[in-house]
């Protein structure tokens, strides 16, 4: 019998948007978290990687976001709230956001049997 069981962790997505609006927000990167810190850990990494590179508000808005609002980032990511962080360098926003998740395990099909009820489901054709 196949058992599926669920593990809790955090969707994080970076998102990128010209503030002009002539393109929607675009999807720059994602990360499966499977703690709070490891959520935290990747939003943080990466202000500390970007932070030098903006003007000088965006970059005081980064380390603002590191160091000031760290701790409450980190108390709403283990009561599992979702959390949103944003800066903007000239015409750009960067959004971070990071979601609890439940995530299903994927069958691995190397070197494990599957259930046999994965032989009766059979694609549909186009007619």
């Amino acid at each position: 019998m196949l058992r599926t069981t669920t593990r809790p962790g955090f969707w994080c997505e970076c998102w990128t948007q010209r503030l002009d609006g002539r393109r929607p927000p675009a999807l720059f990167g994602s990360f499966d978290a499977y703690s709070a810190v490891e959520a935290n850990n990747w939003v943080a990494t990466i202000l500390r990687t970007i932070s030098p590179a903006p003007d000088t508000a965006a970059s005081q808005e980064a380390w603002t976001r590191l160091h000031d609002d760290r701790i409450d980032t980190r108390r709403a990511l283990l009561r599992r709230e979702p959390w949103t962080v944003s800066i903007t360098h000239i015409s750009t926003r960067i959004t971070w956001t990071v979601r609890p998740a439940l995530f299903l395990p994927l069958a691995h099909r190397q070197g494990v049997e599957l259930p046999a009820c994965t032989n009766d489901f059979k694609p549909h054709r186009a007619n």
